[in-house]
C-alpha cells in the first residue's frame, strides 16, 4: 500500500514537471523576434531596419492608444536589438537564446527564456527595495546628486555633453534596457562624454529640476540646457542623440575651393586652424566632441578624402590616405606647425595634440581670458612666465615691424617666454598704463611679468621703439638674455586694467545661432512630447504673444490721428480738461530743434492756429507792437525754448498795433480776466498797454490762461543823477535805456508761468466764442 502511494506520488511529480517544461518551452517559443517583426530568417539588416521603423511608428504608445501597444512596442524594440546584433542573432538562431552567455542545461535555459518573455532577468529576484546600498554597482559610480549636478555637471557641460538616465528601484522596464545602457555607456565613455544616473527614489529634487517625470527616461545636457530622448532605446539611437546635442557649425567642411579662405582666417579669428583628413563622408563624433571642447581656442575643419574636390589638398600636404591625419596651422598657412597621423586616434592623443597647439605663435590679446592663460600670474619661481608684448597698430605702415616680431616669435624655443601683441586703438587703457612716457609712440616692445594681486605687473620697455630692424632684434634678444640671468631688470611696476573684449561685436551673431538652436529644441519637443507636458510652455508662449500684440494695438489706438481715431481725440480732450496736455510725457521731452518756430497770428492763420486747433493742443501767443517786436521775440524764444519738445504746444505772436480790438474783445469775453485787469487803476484812466502779455489759448475747449508781465530788472531811473552841467542830456539817455530794459524784463517770469501751464495749475478763463480777427487797427 505504501509502495503504491509512492508510485502515485512519483507519477504526479513527473506529470507536474512535464507540464512545467512544456509551459516554459511554449513560453519560450512564443517570443520569436522574426515573427514579431514579420521578417524571414534570411532578412538583411536593411530590411530589418526598414520594417522596424514602420512598426515602431505604428505601435508607439504616444500615438497608438491600444492597451497592448506598450507591450508590443517593447517586443518590437527587443526583436530589433537581437536581430541587429550579429552575436545575439547567431545565438538565437543556434540555441534559441538571446543572452551572450550559453548554458548547457535545458531546464535553466527554458527557465531564463520564460522570464525573458516578460523582460525580466534573474536580477529581478535581487531587487533592493528601499535599500540604497544594493543598487547596481555599475551605475553607482555615475549616480548624481542635486548639488553635484549644479556645481559640476552644468559648468562641465560647456566643454562636453552629458547623457543622463532617470531610473528607480521599482522600474521594471529599466531592467529591459539595462544591456543597451551598459553597452552605450562603455562606448561613450571612451569618447569623453559625461555619464550620469538619477535615482528618482533618492533624488526627487534633482528629477523635478530636470523635468523628468517618468522612468525610465534619458536626457542630455549641453551648454547648461536639457534635451530629452524620445526614440526607441537602441544603442544607435542613443549615439545619434548625443551627437545631435552638439551645436551646429562646430566643424567646417573644407575642399580645394575654400581651403585658402579657411586657413587665412587665423588673423581675423586669432586662432590656430586644425584640419582632419579622413575617408568617411561624415565628421566623426570624436572629432566633433574635440571641436566642442576647444571651440574657444581652435577653429576646426574636416577634409573628406573620398571627394574628388579634395585631391589638390591631399597632394599639397602629402596626406597618407590609409590613416586619419590631423594638421594644425598657425600664422604660416602654407606649412603646418604640427602633424599627427594614426589609424586608431584615441581621445587622449587628440587632446594632448590640441592642448599643445592652443595658441598662435604670437597671438593678439583680445580679451582678459586669453591674457590670463597666455601670461599667467607668477605662482612660484619655477613657473614664472615672461610676456613680450608688442604695442602696435592696424595700419599698413606697421606691417614690417609686425612681421619682424612674428619671425622672432617663430624662432623662440624657450617656454618661459610668451610673445603677444595688442592694437593700441582697441586696448587703449592698457597701452596708456604701459606707455607712461609721452614721447613713447607705437610700435613699442614691453617685457612684463604678472604678479599676485589684481592686475599688478613688473615691466620694462625696450628703449628705442620697434621698427623690425636687425638692431631692434639684437637689442631685444640682449634684454631677454639679461632677464634670464637677472629678473630684477624689470624695475617698473603698475596695475593693469582689465582688457576690452574685442569680440563683443560678434555677440549678435552668436545670439542668433543660440536662438536658432533653442527654437529647434522647442519644435522637437512639440513633435514628440504629449500635450499635457507641453501645456506650461504653450501657455507661456500664448501669454507673451497676447501681451505683445495687445500692447501694439493699444499703442496704435492711442497714437492715431483725429481723423482716423475719434475716440482718441475725446480721450486727449479730457486730459486737457483735467490737467495740462500730456504733461507727464512731454514736459521732460528734449527739444527736437535748435530754434523756436513762432508764427504770426493773422486773419489767414487765425482759423488753423486757434479756432480749429486740435483737441488737447494749446497755442501760446505773445502780444507785442512794432517797436517791441525784436526785443520781445528774442526774450520769448529764450524763455520757451525748453518747452518746444512738447507735441501739443504751438507758439505765435499777435501785433497789437494791428489787432488791438481783438485783444480787448477777448478780455471782455473773459469776465474773470477783465476783473483782474480792473483791479488795477489802468482801466478807465488810460489805455491799457498789452505789450508783453502772453495768452495760452485752447481753441477746442475755448479757454485761455493769461500771463501779465512783471518787471524784475534793474531800474536805472532810481539811481541818483550825476552832478554836472550835462545832467539833462544824461537823464534823457538814461530814460531811453531804461525803457528798453523794462521791455526786455517784462518776460522774466515767463519760464515759471510755462511750468505751471504744463502742470495744469494756472487759472482758466472761458470764452463763449472766439472773436474774429478781420479788422486791422490803423496806426496813428
Amino acid at each position: 500500500m505504501v509502495m503504491m502511494r509512492m508510485v502515485v506520488l512519483l507519477l504526479f511529480v513527473m506529470m507536474v514537471y512535464v507540464l512545467l517544461m512544456n509551459a516554459t518551452v511554449e513560453s519560450t517559443a512564443e517570443f520569436d523576434p522574426y515573427k514579431v517583426l514579420g521578417v524571414t530568417r534570411s532578412a538583411s539588416q536593411a530590411e530589418i531596419k526598414k520594417v522596424y521603423k514602420r512598426l515602431a511608428k505604428e505601435w508607439h504608445p504616444d500615438k497608438n492608444k491600444n492597451p497592448e501597444a506598450e507591450d508590443m512596442f517593447i517586443k518590437i524594440t527587443k526583436s530589433y536589438e537581437i536581430l541587429t546584433n550579429e552575436e545575439k542573432r547567431a545565438s538565437y538562431d543556434h540555441y534559441g537564446q538571446t543572452d551572450n552567455t550559453h548554458t548547457n542545461g535545458r531546464g535553466h535555459h527554458g527557465f531564463r527564456h520564460f522570464y525573458d518573455n516578460f523582460y525580466f532577468d534573474e536580477s529581478f529576484f535581487h531587487f533592493p527595495f528601499n535599500n540604497k546600498g544594493g543598487r547596481d554597482f555599475a551605475d553607482s559610480k555615475y549616480t548624481l546628486h542635486f548639488n553635484q549636478y549644479i556645481n559640476e555637471v552644468v559648468p562641465d557641460s560647456f566643454k562636453r555633453p552629458y547623457l543622463i538616465k532617470i531610473t528607480s528601484d521599482l522600474c521594471f522596464s529599466c531592467i529591459h534596457i539595462e544591456p543597451v545602457w551598459k553597452e552605450t555607456v562603455q562606448e561613450l565613455e571612451t569618447l569623453g562624454i559625461g555619464i550620469g544616473v538619477v535615482d528618482v527614489g533618492y533624488e526627487q529634487r534633482l528629477a523635478n529640476h530636470l523635468g523628468a517625470h517618468q522612468t525610465p527616461s534619458f536626457l542630455g545636457v549641453v551648454n547648461g540646457k536639457v534635451a530629452f530622448f524620445h526614440y526607441a532605446v537602441v544603442k544607435g539611437h542613443l549615439m545619434q542623440f548625443v551627437e545631435d546635442l552638439l551645436p551646429q557649425r562646430l566643424v567646417e567642411k573644407v575642399t580645394d575651393k575654400n581651403n585658402k579662405e579657411f586657413l587665412k582666417s587665423w588673423h581675423e579669428l586669432n586662432k590656430p586652424h586644425v584640419l582632419l583628413f579622413d575617408q568617411v563622408p561624415s565628421v566623426p563624433l570624436l572629432y566633433k566632441l574635440t571641436a566642442f571642447a576647444y571651440k574657444d581656442y581652435v577653429q576646426f575643419g574636416y577634409v573628406d578624402q573620398g571627394l574628388s574636390e579634395t585631391t589638390d589638398l591631399l597632394r599639397k600636404f602629402n596626406i597618407n590616405t590609409y590613416a586619419p591625419t590631423m594638421l594644425v596651422f598657425k600664422e604660416d598657412v602654407e606649412k603646418p606647425a604640427d602633424i599627427i597621423q594614426a589609424k586608431g586616434m584615441k581621445k587622449q592623443i587628440i587632446d594632448e595634440f590640441i592642448s599643445n597647439n592652443k595658441f598662435l605663435l604670437a597671438p593678439r590679446l583680445v580679451n582678459q581670458k586669453l591674457f590670463d592663460e597666455l601670461c599667467p600670474v607668477k605662482q612660484f619661481h619655477r613657473r614664472r612666465k615672461y610676456c613680450i608684448l608688442l604695442i602696435t597698430g592696424e595700419e599698413e605702415s606697421f606691417a614690417t615691424g609686425n612681421e619682424a616680431f612674428l619671425s622672432l616669435a617663430s624662432a623662440n624655443t624657450n617656454d618661459v617666454l610668451r610673445f603677444a601683441y595688442v592694437y593700441q586703438r582697441r586696448q587703449q587703457p592698457l597701452c596708456d598704463v604701459l606707455l607712461k612716457n609721452k614721447d613713447s609712440t607705437p610700435p613699442q616692445v614691453v617685457i612684463l611679468e604678472r604678479r599676485k594681486g589684481a592686475g599688478k605687473i613688473l615691466y620694462k620697455p625696450v628703449l628705442g621703439g620697434w621698427n623690425g630692424s636687425k638692431e631692434d632684434k639684437h637689442k631685444l634678444l640682449e634684454e631677454l638674455e639679461r632677464l634670464q640671468k637677472d629678473p630684477s631688470i624689470l624695475n617698473n611696476d603698475a596695475v593693469l586694467p582689465e582688457l576690452n573684449n574685442e569680440f563683443t561685436s560678434m555677440f549678435l551673431i552668436r545670439w542668433i545661432y543660440t536662438a536658432y538652436d533653442y527654437l529647434s529644441e522647442i519644435i522637437d519637443d512639440l513633435l514628440h512630447n504629449n500635450w499635457r507636458e507641453m501645456m506650461p510652455l504653450l501657455s507661456l508662449i500664448f501669454s507673451a504673444l497676447f501681451i505683445l500684440f495687445g500692447t501694439v494695438v493699444i499703442q496704435a489706438f492711442s497714437d492715431s490721428s483725429e481723423d482716423k481715431q475719434p475716440k482718441t481725440k475725446a480721450k486727449e480732450a479730457s486730459k486737457a480738461e483735467n490737467g495740462s496736455p500730456n504733461t507727464s510725457s512731454t514736459s521732460s521731452r528734449p527739444p527736437k530743434k535748435n530754434f523756436v518756430e513762432v508764427t504770426e497770428l493773422t486773419d489767414i492763420t487765425y482759423t488753423s492756429n486757434l479756432v480749429k486747433l486740435r483737441p488737447g493742443h494749446i497755442n501760446v501767443v505773445l502780444v507785442l507792437t512794432d517797436s517791441t517786436k525784436n526785443i520781445l521775440l528774442s526774450k520769448f524764444a529764450k524763455e520757451v525754448y525748453s518747452f518746444t519738445g512738447s507735441l501739443t504746444l504751438h507758439f505765435s505772436f499777435l501785433n497789437v498795433d494791428k489787432h488791438s480790438g481783438w485783444m480787448a474783445a477777448v478780455l471782455e469775453y473773459a469776465q474773470d480776466a477783465m476783473q483782474i485787469d480792473t483791479d488795477e487803476d489802468e482801466v478807465g484812466s488810460r489805455k491799457v498797454d498789452y505789450t508783453g502779455y502772453v495768452l495760452a489759448l485752447n481753441g477746442h475747449k475755448k479757454y485761455l490762461c493769461l500771463f501779465k508781465p512783471v518787471y524784475t530788472g534793474e531800474d536805472l531811473d532810481s539811481k541818483p543823477e550825476e552832478e554836472g552841467g550835462g545832467s539833462r542830456s544824461r537823464k534823457g539817455m538814461t530814460r531811453s535805456r531804461s525803457t528798453t530794459l523794462q521791455i526786455h524784463h517784462k518776460l522774466d517770469r515767463l519760464g515759471l508761468w510755462m511750468e505751471r501751464l504744463m502742470e495744469g495749475t494756472l487759472p482758466r478763463y472761458y470764452v463763449p466764442a472766439w472773436p474774429s480777427l478781420d479788422k486791422i487797427t490803423v496806426n496813428k
